[in-house]
């Protein structure tokens, strides 16, 4: 096995920082003997935003499909739910979500060194839909969100 030092970096969303889950998260990346070398709060713009989520036809599709098939894992109408099946509509609305979601509020980046420090970020906070995070990751242990959930937050669903 190769050892790589690397550099990475996480971002605590304005939800986790609202929740005052920081120092958790902080203490967990210690914990597992990686460095923080970098850390700042700050509220993020579009402007910001733009530098880790493209506006490109090739990504819109590619979120629009991955919210698909998201819908269709949980029996879930698409078309019926936000309107169209266009797997690039779907995209730009995501898109549009997420945006507004990450200029919410405050978020804390942090770039992270260490031996095979993404792979070791990943394994931390575990898999990014957190109904199917491991528990132990910080998406498992803390993470209540699901796609129906995210969309209820936009006030566009009947509970």
């Amino acid at each position: 096995m190769k050892f790589k030092e690397e550099k990475t970096l996480v971002l605590i969303k304005p939800d986790g920082v609202k929740r005052g889950l920081t120092g958790e998260i902080i203490r967990r990346i210690e914990q597992r003997g990686l460095k923080i070398i970098a850390l700042k709060m700050f509220w993020a713009t579009e402007k910001d935003l733009a530098r880790h989520y493209p506006k490109s036809k090739e990504y819109f599709i590619n979120l629009g499909n991955k919210t698909l098939a998201t819908y269709a894992k949980y029996d879930l109408d698409a078309k019926k739910e936000i309107g169209t099946d266009d797997s690039e509509k779907i995209g730009e609305l995501v898109h549009g979500w997420l945006v507004d979601f990450m200029t919410s509020g405050p978020i804390v980046k942090m770039v992270v060194q260490g031996l095979h420090a993404a792979e070791m970020v990943r394994k931390l906070v575990g898999s990014t839909m957190p109904s199917q995070a491991e528990m132990g990751t910080v998406r498992g242990d803390f993470s209540v969100d699901s796609a129906a959930l995210a969309k209820c937050k936009k006030g566009q669903c009947v509970i």
